[in-house]
Protein backbone atom coordinates (compact mmCIF):
# COMPACT_ATOMS: atom_id res chain seq x y z
CA UNK A 1 0.00 0.00 0.00
CA UNK A 2 2.63 2.28 0.37
CA UNK A 3 4.09 1.57 -3.21
CA UNK A 4 0.53 2.79 -3.67
CA UNK A 5 0.32 5.92 -1.66
CA UNK A 6 3.69 7.38 -3.14
CA UNK A 7 2.68 6.40 -6.72
CA UNK A 8 -0.37 8.62 -6.14
CA UNK A 9 1.98 11.21 -4.56
CA UNK A 10 3.70 11.06 -7.57
CA UNK A 11 1.42 12.69 -10.11
CA UNK A 12 -0.86 14.45 -7.76
CA UNK A 13 1.27 18.01 -9.30
CA UNK A 14 0.06 17.14 -12.89
CA UNK A 15 -3.43 15.89 -12.33
CA UNK A 16 -3.75 18.62 -9.88
CA UNK A 17 -2.93 21.16 -12.39
CA UNK A 18 -4.52 20.31 -14.83
CA UNK A 19 -7.39 19.78 -12.46
CA UNK A 20 -7.72 23.52 -11.74
CA UNK A 21 -6.86 24.92 -14.75
CA UNK A 22 -10.34 22.81 -16.38
CA UNK A 23 -12.26 23.88 -13.25
CA UNK A 24 -11.34 27.94 -13.29
CA UNK A 25 -11.19 28.24 -16.72
CA UNK A 26 -15.08 26.76 -16.83
CA UNK A 27 -16.01 28.68 -14.06
CA UNK A 28 -14.33 32.26 -15.15
CA UNK A 29 -16.28 31.44 -18.73
CA UNK A 30 -19.22 31.07 -16.21
CA UNK A 31 -19.13 34.19 -15.01
CA UNK A 32 -18.28 36.07 -18.43
CA UNK A 33 -21.22 34.10 -19.57
CA UNK A 34 -23.72 34.12 -16.14
CA UNK A 35 -23.64 37.80 -14.90
CA UNK A 36 -24.04 39.61 -17.62
CA UNK A 37 -27.01 37.57 -19.00
CA UNK A 38 -28.53 37.86 -15.19
CA UNK A 39 -28.70 41.26 -15.48
CA UNK A 40 -30.57 41.42 -18.17
CA UNK A 41 -32.72 38.59 -17.33
CA UNK A 42 -33.37 40.31 -14.17
CA UNK A 43 -34.80 43.35 -16.29
CA UNK A 44 -36.80 41.03 -18.85
CA UNK A 45 -39.01 38.79 -17.95
CA UNK A 46 -39.29 36.41 -21.46
CA UNK A 47 -35.32 36.80 -21.67
CA UNK A 48 -35.59 35.38 -17.70
CA UNK A 49 -37.67 32.50 -18.08
CA UNK A 50 -35.96 31.36 -21.08
CA UNK A 51 -32.13 31.99 -20.10
CA UNK A 52 -33.35 30.07 -16.58
CA UNK A 53 -35.39 27.42 -18.21
CA UNK A 54 -32.12 26.53 -20.52
CA UNK A 55 -30.06 26.78 -17.45
CA UNK A 56 -32.29 24.52 -15.93
CA UNK A 57 -32.02 22.00 -18.77
CA UNK A 58 -28.76 21.66 -18.76
CA UNK A 59 -28.56 20.18 -15.30
CA UNK A 60 -30.94 17.42 -16.11
CA UNK A 61 -28.10 16.03 -18.59
CA UNK A 62 -25.76 13.95 -16.43
CA UNK A 63 -22.50 15.68 -16.57
CA UNK A 64 -20.41 12.47 -18.16
CA UNK A 65 -23.13 12.98 -20.90
CA UNK A 66 -22.71 16.38 -21.49
CA UNK A 67 -19.27 15.69 -21.77
CA UNK A 68 -18.97 13.56 -24.11
CA UNK A 69 -21.65 15.02 -26.74
CA UNK A 70 -19.30 18.19 -27.21
CA UNK A 71 -16.76 15.60 -28.72
CA UNK A 72 -18.73 14.50 -31.73
CA UNK A 73 -19.87 18.47 -31.75
CA UNK A 74 -15.95 19.68 -31.69
CA UNK A 75 -14.80 16.72 -33.82
CA UNK A 76 -17.72 17.61 -36.83
CA UNK A 77 -17.03 21.34 -36.56
CA UNK A 78 -13.11 20.35 -37.00
CA UNK A 79 -13.92 18.23 -40.36
CA UNK A 80 -15.96 21.08 -41.61
CA UNK A 81 -13.47 23.73 -41.17
CA UNK A 82 -10.66 21.59 -42.01
CA UNK A 83 -10.35 23.15 -45.73
CA UNK A 84 -9.65 26.21 -44.16
CA UNK A 85 -6.88 24.93 -42.40
CA UNK A 86 -8.36 25.40 -39.20
CA UNK A 87 -7.90 23.10 -36.39
CA UNK A 88 -10.16 22.66 -33.58
CA UNK A 89 -8.95 20.60 -30.49
CA UNK A 90 -12.00 17.52 -30.10
CA UNK A 91 -10.14 15.46 -27.47
CA UNK A 92 -9.15 16.74 -24.24
CA UNK A 93 -9.61 20.38 -22.87
CA UNK A 94 -11.62 22.29 -25.04
CA UNK A 95 -14.74 19.65 -24.94
CA UNK A 96 -14.27 19.78 -21.07
CA UNK A 97 -13.88 23.12 -20.49
CA UNK A 98 -17.42 24.12 -23.06
CA UNK A 99 -19.28 21.23 -20.53
CA UNK A 100 -18.48 22.74 -17.63
CA UNK A 101 -18.83 26.07 -18.11
CA UNK A 102 -22.16 25.23 -19.14
CA UNK A 103 -22.84 23.10 -16.18
CA UNK A 104 -21.88 26.13 -14.29
CA UNK A 105 -23.79 29.05 -15.22
CA UNK A 106 -27.64 27.95 -13.65
CA UNK A 107 -26.42 28.55 -10.13
CA UNK A 108 -24.68 31.96 -10.81
CA UNK A 109 -27.75 32.61 -12.96
CA UNK A 110 -29.88 31.90 -10.84
CA UNK A 111 -28.80 33.44 -7.56
CA UNK A 112 -27.42 36.82 -9.44
CA UNK A 113 -31.39 37.32 -10.73
CA UNK A 114 -32.97 36.32 -6.75
CA UNK A 115 -30.40 39.06 -5.59
CA UNK A 116 -31.32 41.21 -8.00
CA UNK A 117 -34.74 41.43 -7.86
CA UNK A 118 -34.79 40.75 -4.42
CA UNK A 119 -33.29 44.10 -3.52
CA UNK A 120 -35.88 46.75 -1.53
CA UNK A 121 -37.71 48.72 -4.05
CA UNK A 122 -37.31 52.08 -2.01
CA UNK A 123 -33.60 51.46 -2.32
CA UNK A 124 -33.99 51.42 -5.97
CA UNK A 125 -36.26 54.55 -6.03
CA UNK A 126 -33.96 56.45 -4.15
CA UNK A 127 -31.58 56.09 -6.74
CA UNK A 128 -33.96 56.71 -9.59
CA UNK A 129 -34.92 60.00 -7.49
CA UNK A 130 -31.24 60.65 -7.40
CA UNK A 131 -30.85 60.68 -11.37
CA UNK A 132 -28.35 57.69 -11.48
CA UNK A 133 -28.49 56.80 -15.09
CA UNK A 134 -29.25 52.76 -15.11
CA UNK A 135 -25.37 51.73 -15.61
CA UNK A 136 -24.59 53.87 -12.46
CA UNK A 137 -27.58 52.44 -10.85
CA UNK A 138 -26.21 48.61 -11.65
CA UNK A 139 -22.59 49.73 -10.96
CA UNK A 140 -23.02 51.60 -7.34
CA UNK A 141 -26.25 50.77 -6.02
CA UNK A 142 -27.57 47.16 -7.40
CA UNK A 143 -24.29 45.14 -7.85
CA UNK A 144 -22.80 45.71 -4.22
CA UNK A 145 -26.10 44.89 -2.32
CA UNK A 146 -26.74 41.69 -4.99
CA UNK A 147 -22.82 40.82 -4.51
CA UNK A 148 -23.77 38.27 -1.33
CA UNK A 149 -26.58 36.61 -2.67
CA UNK A 150 -24.48 36.18 -6.07
CA UNK A 151 -20.97 34.94 -4.39
CA UNK A 152 -23.30 32.26 -2.78
CA UNK A 153 -24.18 30.87 -6.53
CA UNK A 154 -20.70 30.97 -7.20
CA UNK A 155 -19.56 29.07 -4.42
CA UNK A 156 -21.88 26.47 -5.55
CA UNK A 157 -20.95 26.39 -8.94
CA UNK A 158 -17.42 25.96 -7.96
CA UNK A 159 -18.35 23.24 -6.12
CA UNK A 160 -20.36 21.95 -8.80
CA UNK A 161 -18.21 22.58 -11.50
CA UNK A 162 -14.68 21.37 -9.16
CA UNK A 163 -16.79 17.73 -8.52
CA UNK A 164 -18.19 17.26 -12.51
CA UNK A 165 -14.29 17.86 -13.55
CA UNK A 166 -13.43 14.83 -12.58
CA UNK A 167 -15.59 13.26 -15.18
CA UNK A 168 -13.49 14.29 -17.92
CA UNK A 169 -11.20 11.95 -18.14
CA UNK A 170 -12.96 9.88 -20.91
CA UNK A 171 -13.14 12.80 -23.15
CA UNK A 172 -9.02 12.31 -22.99
CA UNK A 173 -8.53 15.63 -20.41
CA UNK A 174 -6.15 15.04 -17.36
CA UNK A 175 -7.98 15.61 -13.81
CA UNK A 176 -7.97 14.32 -10.62
CA UNK A 177 -10.70 11.69 -12.10
CA UNK A 178 -7.50 9.81 -14.08
CA UNK A 179 -7.13 8.24 -10.05
CA UNK A 180 -10.74 7.24 -9.99
CA UNK A 181 -10.87 5.64 -13.39
CA UNK A 182 -7.97 4.14 -13.82
CA UNK A 183 -8.25 2.96 -10.14
CA UNK A 184 -11.59 1.32 -10.50
CA UNK A 185 -10.13 -0.72 -13.40
CA UNK A 186 -7.33 -1.90 -11.89
CA UNK A 187 -8.96 -2.15 -8.14
CA UNK A 188 -6.60 -0.11 -6.87
CA UNK A 189 -8.69 1.15 -4.00
CA UNK A 190 -5.88 3.88 -2.70
CA UNK A 191 -5.84 5.73 -5.98
CA UNK A 192 -9.85 5.87 -6.21
CA UNK A 193 -9.71 6.95 -2.44
CA UNK A 194 -7.33 9.25 -2.96
CA UNK A 195 -8.64 11.06 -6.39
CA UNK A 196 -11.74 11.35 -4.14
CA UNK A 197 -10.18 12.98 -1.22
CA UNK A 198 -8.48 15.12 -3.43
CA UNK A 199 -11.31 16.56 -5.26
CA UNK A 200 -12.99 16.85 -2.08
CA UNK A 201 -10.37 18.77 -0.25
CA UNK A 202 -10.00 21.18 -3.45
CA UNK A 203 -13.71 21.78 -3.72
CA UNK A 204 -13.96 22.65 0.51
CA UNK A 205 -10.52 24.97 0.42
CA UNK A 206 -12.09 26.96 -2.84
CA UNK A 207 -15.44 27.03 -1.43
CA UNK A 208 -14.39 28.49 1.87
CA UNK A 209 -11.67 31.18 -0.04
CA UNK A 210 -14.58 32.03 -1.63
CA UNK A 211 -16.84 32.41 1.36
CA UNK A 212 -14.31 34.84 2.70
CA UNK A 213 -15.12 36.82 -0.36
CA UNK A 214 -18.94 36.69 -0.10
CA UNK A 215 -18.69 37.74 3.76
CA UNK A 216 -16.36 40.54 2.93
CA UNK A 217 -19.27 41.66 0.48
CA UNK A 218 -21.35 41.34 2.46
CA UNK A 219 -20.11 43.21 5.85
CA UNK A 220 -18.48 45.91 3.59
CA UNK A 221 -15.55 45.00 4.91
CA UNK A 222 -12.73 45.28 1.97
CA UNK A 223 -9.87 44.08 2.86
CA UNK A 224 -11.52 40.55 3.90
CA UNK A 225 -13.02 40.07 0.38
CA UNK A 226 -9.58 41.32 -1.08
CA UNK A 227 -7.32 38.86 0.91
CA UNK A 228 -10.10 35.84 0.01
CA UNK A 229 -9.41 37.06 -3.48
CA UNK A 230 -5.56 37.00 -2.84
CA UNK A 231 -5.45 33.48 -1.14
CA UNK A 232 -7.80 32.03 -4.06
CA UNK A 233 -5.30 33.57 -6.92
CA UNK A 234 -1.97 32.59 -4.98
CA UNK A 235 -3.59 28.68 -4.49
CA UNK A 236 -4.13 28.63 -8.02
CA UNK A 237 -0.74 29.86 -9.50
CA UNK A 238 1.00 27.53 -7.16
CA UNK A 239 -1.55 24.74 -8.11
CA UNK A 240 -0.75 25.60 -11.79
CA UNK A 241 3.31 25.70 -11.71
CA UNK A 242 3.84 22.11 -12.19
CA UNK A 243 1.97 22.62 -15.92
CA UNK A 244 4.40 25.49 -16.85
CA UNK A 245 6.76 23.90 -19.97
CA UNK A 246 3.95 21.26 -20.39
CA UNK A 247 3.56 22.63 -23.81
CA UNK A 248 7.35 22.90 -24.66
CA UNK A 249 7.99 19.70 -26.47
CA UNK A 250 6.47 20.62 -30.28
CA UNK A 251 6.77 16.72 -31.22
CA UNK A 252 5.02 15.13 -28.44
CA UNK A 253 3.65 12.24 -28.86
CA UNK A 254 0.47 11.76 -27.76
CA UNK A 255 -0.07 7.76 -26.75
CA UNK A 256 -4.28 6.47 -25.95
CA UNK A 257 -5.37 3.97 -23.89
CA UNK A 258 -9.03 2.73 -23.25
CA UNK A 259 -10.79 2.00 -20.17
CA UNK A 260 -9.19 -0.90 -19.04
CA UNK A 261 -5.93 -2.67 -17.48
CA UNK A 262 -4.86 -4.37 -20.34
CA UNK A 263 -5.08 -1.07 -22.13
CA UNK A 264 -3.11 0.72 -19.41
CA UNK A 265 -0.42 -1.44 -19.89
CA UNK A 266 -0.12 -1.82 -23.28
CA UNK A 267 -0.21 2.52 -23.00
CA UNK A 268 2.66 2.47 -20.90
CA UNK A 269 5.00 -0.18 -22.61
CA UNK A 270 4.28 2.11 -25.58
CA UNK A 271 5.23 5.02 -24.02
CA UNK A 272 8.28 3.44 -22.62
CA UNK A 273 9.76 2.61 -25.90
CA UNK A 274 9.61 6.05 -26.69
CA UNK A 275 10.90 7.24 -23.81
CA UNK A 276 13.39 4.77 -24.39
CA UNK A 277 13.99 6.35 -27.92
CA UNK A 278 14.37 10.16 -26.69
CA UNK A 279 10.76 10.78 -27.85
CA UNK A 280 8.32 12.83 -25.67
CA UNK A 281 4.64 11.50 -24.53
CA UNK A 282 1.85 12.56 -23.48
CA UNK A 283 -1.10 9.80 -22.51
CA UNK A 284 -4.96 10.36 -22.92
CA UNK A 285 -6.29 7.10 -21.17
CA UNK A 286 -9.97 6.36 -20.37
CA UNK A 287 -10.87 6.53 -23.90
CA UNK A 288 -14.29 4.75 -24.77
CA UNK A 289 -13.92 3.09 -28.26
CA UNK A 290 -15.55 5.28 -30.44
CA UNK A 291 -13.69 7.97 -29.11
CA UNK A 292 -10.39 6.42 -29.69
CA UNK A 293 -10.74 5.90 -32.90
CA UNK A 294 -12.06 8.99 -33.72
CA UNK A 295 -9.41 10.79 -32.25
CA UNK A 296 -6.24 8.97 -33.97
CA UNK A 297 -8.02 9.69 -37.01
CA UNK A 298 -8.30 13.45 -36.49
CA UNK A 299 -5.09 13.04 -35.23
CA UNK A 300 -5.55 14.06 -31.94
CA UNK A 301 -3.66 10.76 -30.78
CA UNK A 302 -0.51 9.67 -32.14
CA UNK A 303 -0.54 5.85 -31.30
CA UNK A 304 -2.84 3.58 -29.39
CA UNK A 305 -3.95 -0.34 -29.61
CA UNK A 306 -7.08 -1.33 -30.86
CA UNK A 307 -8.82 -4.28 -31.76
CA UNK A 308 -9.19 -6.08 -35.23
CA UNK A 309 -13.01 -7.33 -34.13
CA UNK A 310 -13.82 -4.30 -32.76
CA UNK A 311 -12.73 -1.98 -35.53
CA UNK A 312 -14.07 -4.57 -38.19
CA UNK A 313 -17.51 -4.34 -36.94
CA UNK A 314 -17.65 -0.89 -35.11
CA UNK A 315 -15.37 1.13 -37.77
CA UNK A 316 -15.81 -0.27 -40.72
CA UNK A 317 -19.64 -1.63 -40.05
CA UNK A 318 -19.34 -5.27 -41.46
CA UNK A 319 -21.03 -7.84 -40.72
CA UNK A 320 -19.55 -11.00 -42.28
CA UNK A 321 -16.73 -12.66 -40.27
CA UNK A 322 -13.38 -14.06 -42.56
CA UNK A 323 -10.43 -15.73 -40.89
CA UNK A 324 -8.24 -14.17 -39.39
CA UNK A 325 -5.51 -13.32 -41.58
CA UNK A 326 -7.72 -12.09 -44.53
CA UNK A 327 -9.84 -10.03 -41.38
CA UNK A 328 -6.60 -8.50 -40.45
CA UNK A 329 -5.43 -8.03 -44.29
CA UNK A 330 -8.46 -6.29 -45.16
CA UNK A 331 -8.83 -4.02 -42.31
CA UNK A 332 -5.26 -2.97 -42.60
CA UNK A 333 -5.98 -1.65 -46.28
CA UNK A 334 -9.61 -0.53 -45.25
CA UNK A 335 -8.55 1.90 -42.78
CA UNK A 336 -5.67 3.02 -44.28
CA UNK A 337 -7.96 3.66 -47.60
CA UNK A 338 -10.63 5.47 -45.90
CA UNK A 339 -8.94 7.29 -42.73
CA UNK A 340 -5.34 7.06 -43.65
CA UNK A 341 -5.03 5.54 -40.48
CA UNK A 342 -1.90 2.78 -40.21
CA UNK A 343 -2.15 -0.81 -38.59
CA UNK A 344 1.44 -1.39 -37.89
CA UNK A 345 0.65 -4.58 -37.10
CA UNK A 346 -0.27 -7.52 -34.16
CA UNK A 347 0.95 -7.44 -31.07
CA UNK A 348 1.02 -11.20 -31.54
CA UNK A 349 -2.10 -12.05 -29.27
CA UNK A 350 -5.63 -12.09 -29.40
CA UNK A 351 -8.08 -10.26 -26.74
CA UNK A 352 -11.44 -11.39 -28.01
CA UNK A 353 -14.85 -11.05 -26.52
CA UNK A 354 -16.01 -14.48 -25.04
CA UNK A 355 -19.26 -15.47 -22.78
CA UNK A 356 -18.03 -16.78 -20.07
CA UNK A 357 -19.27 -18.56 -16.82
CA UNK A 358 -18.26 -20.73 -13.66
CA UNK A 359 -16.84 -23.85 -14.13
CA UNK A 360 -19.17 -25.83 -12.05
CA UNK A 361 -22.46 -23.94 -13.10
CA UNK A 362 -21.46 -24.81 -16.93
CA UNK A 363 -20.43 -28.03 -16.17
CA UNK A 364 -23.91 -28.60 -13.86
CA UNK A 365 -26.00 -26.76 -17.00
CA UNK A 366 -24.17 -29.24 -19.56
CA UNK A 367 -23.07 -25.66 -20.84
CA UNK A 368 -19.92 -25.93 -23.28
CA UNK A 369 -20.55 -23.51 -26.33
CA UNK A 370 -22.98 -20.93 -26.81
CA UNK A 371 -25.70 -22.77 -28.96
CA UNK A 372 -25.50 -24.75 -25.79
CA UNK A 373 -26.16 -21.28 -23.65
CA UNK A 374 -29.53 -20.56 -25.98
CA UNK A 375 -31.27 -23.41 -24.06
CA UNK A 376 -30.57 -21.88 -20.31
CA UNK A 377 -30.37 -18.13 -21.40
CA UNK A 378 -34.04 -17.37 -20.17
CA UNK A 379 -32.79 -18.30 -16.75
CA UNK A 380 -29.81 -16.61 -16.69
CA UNK A 381 -28.71 -12.81 -16.15
CA UNK A 382 -25.62 -11.56 -18.48
CA UNK A 383 -23.46 -9.30 -16.91
CA UNK A 384 -21.62 -7.29 -19.66
CA UNK A 385 -18.82 -4.64 -19.85
CA UNK A 386 -20.06 -0.57 -20.18
CA UNK A 387 -20.05 -1.00 -24.33
CA UNK A 388 -20.98 -4.74 -25.15
CA UNK A 389 -24.67 -4.66 -25.03
CA UNK A 390 -24.95 -1.62 -27.64
CA UNK A 391 -21.77 -3.28 -29.63
CA UNK A 392 -22.79 -4.90 -33.30
CA UNK A 393 -20.62 -8.21 -31.54
CA UNK A 394 -23.26 -8.34 -29.33
CA UNK A 395 -26.11 -8.10 -32.33
CA UNK A 396 -24.54 -10.77 -34.12
CA UNK A 397 -24.18 -12.97 -31.32
CA UNK A 398 -27.82 -12.24 -29.80
CA UNK A 399 -28.85 -13.03 -33.22
CA UNK A 400 -27.27 -16.08 -34.34
CA UNK A 401 -27.83 -18.21 -31.47
CA UNK A 402 -31.29 -16.89 -30.35
CA UNK A 403 -30.03 -15.47 -27.00
CA UNK A 404 -32.67 -14.60 -24.50
CA UNK A 405 -31.24 -14.08 -20.89
CA UNK A 406 -33.68 -13.55 -17.91
CA UNK A 407 -31.89 -10.21 -17.60
CA UNK A 408 -29.11 -7.86 -18.63
CA UNK A 409 -26.84 -5.67 -16.67
CA UNK A 410 -23.78 -3.54 -17.48
CA UNK A 411 -20.75 -2.99 -15.09
CA UNK A 412 -17.37 -1.28 -15.58
CA UNK A 413 -15.06 -4.61 -15.90
CA UNK A 414 -13.69 -4.82 -12.86
CA UNK A 415 -17.20 -5.28 -11.18
CA UNK A 416 -18.26 -7.59 -13.87
CA UNK A 417 -16.26 -10.29 -12.77
CA UNK A 418 -16.78 -9.44 -9.16
CA UNK A 419 -20.30 -10.06 -10.13
CA UNK A 420 -19.68 -13.12 -11.47
CA UNK A 421 -18.56 -13.88 -8.15
CA UNK A 422 -21.03 -12.44 -6.37
CA UNK A 423 -24.18 -14.38 -8.51
CA UNK A 424 -25.73 -10.65 -9.82
CA UNK A 425 -24.53 -12.41 -12.71
CA UNK A 426 -24.46 -16.10 -14.71
CA UNK A 427 -22.55 -15.22 -17.86
CA UNK A 428 -20.56 -12.42 -18.51
CA UNK A 429 -18.55 -10.63 -21.41
CA UNK A 430 -15.17 -11.52 -20.87
CA UNK A 431 -12.11 -10.99 -22.86
CA UNK A 432 -9.61 -13.98 -23.88
CA UNK A 433 -6.82 -11.61 -22.79
CA UNK A 434 -7.71 -11.61 -19.18
CA UNK A 435 -6.31 -13.57 -16.43
CA UNK A 436 -8.91 -13.71 -14.24
CA UNK A 437 -10.58 -15.98 -16.29
CA UNK A 438 -8.04 -18.88 -14.86
CA UNK A 439 -7.62 -17.22 -11.70
CA UNK A 440 -11.36 -17.49 -10.88
CA UNK A 441 -11.60 -20.90 -12.65
CA UNK A 442 -14.27 -19.56 -15.34
CA UNK A 443 -14.90 -21.40 -18.75
CA UNK A 444 -15.59 -19.16 -21.98
CA UNK A 445 -18.45 -21.04 -24.13
CA UNK A 446 -17.04 -21.69 -27.77
CA UNK A 447 -18.98 -20.26 -30.49
CA UNK A 448 -19.50 -22.84 -33.41
CA UNK A 449 -21.13 -20.51 -35.85
CA UNK A 450 -18.79 -17.93 -35.62
CA UNK A 451 -20.33 -15.39 -34.66
CA UNK A 452 -17.45 -13.61 -33.08
CA UNK A 453 -14.74 -11.90 -35.56
CA UNK A 454 -10.83 -12.29 -34.55
CA UNK A 455 -9.39 -9.56 -31.79
CA UNK A 456 -6.09 -9.22 -33.06
CA UNK A 457 -4.28 -6.67 -30.50
CA UNK A 458 -3.35 -4.13 -33.24
CA UNK A 459 -0.66 -0.31 -33.41
CA UNK A 460 -2.70 1.90 -34.98
CA UNK A 461 -0.68 5.36 -35.78
CA UNK A 462 -2.41 8.35 -36.98
CA UNK A 463 -2.58 10.12 -40.27
CA UNK A 464 0.14 12.56 -39.75
CA UNK A 465 2.50 9.86 -38.27
CA UNK A 466 2.07 7.83 -40.82
CA UNK A 467 5.46 8.28 -42.38
CA UNK A 468 7.19 9.08 -38.76
CA UNK A 469 9.95 6.52 -38.72
CA UNK A 470 10.85 7.25 -35.64
CA UNK A 471 7.93 6.18 -34.25
CA UNK A 472 7.73 3.19 -36.66
CA UNK A 473 10.89 2.18 -35.51
CA UNK A 474 10.51 2.42 -32.08
CA UNK A 475 7.43 0.21 -32.18
CA UNK A 476 7.90 -2.25 -34.81
CA UNK A 477 9.50 -4.78 -32.52
CA UNK A 478 6.81 -5.15 -30.46
CA UNK A 479 4.71 -6.60 -33.17
CA UNK A 480 4.49 -10.22 -33.07
CA UNK A 481 6.31 -10.27 -29.99
CA UNK A 482 3.76 -10.79 -26.74
CA UNK A 483 2.11 -13.70 -26.63
CA UNK A 484 -1.29 -14.21 -24.80
CA UNK A 485 0.03 -16.14 -21.97
CA UNK A 486 2.43 -13.08 -21.27
CA UNK A 487 -0.34 -10.15 -21.52
CA UNK A 488 -2.44 -12.43 -19.03
CA UNK A 489 0.47 -12.68 -16.61
CA UNK A 490 0.85 -9.00 -16.84
CA UNK A 491 -3.18 -8.11 -16.90
CA UNK A 492 -3.46 -10.42 -13.49
CA UNK A 493 -0.41 -8.40 -11.72
CA UNK A 494 -2.60 -5.37 -12.05
CA UNK A 495 -6.24 -6.66 -11.64
CA UNK A 496 -5.86 -9.44 -9.16
CA UNK A 497 -2.69 -10.58 -7.59
CA UNK A 498 -1.39 -10.69 -3.66
CA UNK A 499 1.55 -8.72 -5.12
CA UNK A 500 -0.72 -6.21 -7.01
CA UNK A 501 1.65 -3.94 -9.74
CA UNK A 502 0.71 -0.58 -11.64
CA UNK A 503 -0.50 -0.77 -15.02
CA UNK A 504 3.04 0.78 -15.40
CA UNK A 505 5.30 -1.97 -13.00
CA UNK A 506 3.31 -4.58 -15.18
CA UNK A 507 4.27 -2.72 -18.36
CA UNK A 508 8.24 -2.53 -17.08
CA UNK A 509 8.08 -6.76 -16.26
CA UNK A 510 6.27 -7.68 -19.70
CA UNK A 511 9.03 -5.67 -21.38
CA UNK A 512 11.78 -7.37 -19.87
CA UNK A 513 10.25 -10.75 -20.73
CA UNK A 514 10.03 -9.75 -24.34
CA UNK A 515 13.67 -9.25 -24.79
Amino acid sequence: MNGQIAAAFAVLPRYLGWHVALSASALMLGLVIGLPLAVLAARAPRLRWVSLTLASLVQTIPSLALLALFYPLLLALSTTLKPLHIAVPALGFLPSLLALTLYSILPILRNTVAGLRGLDPSIVEAADGLGMTRWQKLVRVEAPLAAPVAMAGVRTAAVWTIGAATLSTPVGQTSLGDYIFSGLQTENWVFVLFGCAASAVLAIATDQLLGLIEIGLEKRRLGLAVGGGAALLTCAVIALLPLIGHGVAKDRYVVGAKNFSEQFILADLIEDRLHAGGLATEEKQGLGSAVAFRALAANDLDVYVDYSGTLWSNVLQRTDIPPRAVLLAELTRELKARYNVTVLGSLGFENAYALAMKADQAKKLGVVSLADLAGHAGELTLGADLEFLSRPEWRGIESAYGLQFKGQRSFTPTFMYRALESGQADVISAFSSDGRIAADRLVTLTDPKSAIPAYDAVVLIAPRRAHDQRLIGVLRPLIGAIPVERMREANLTVDRDTEKKSPAEAARALAATLH
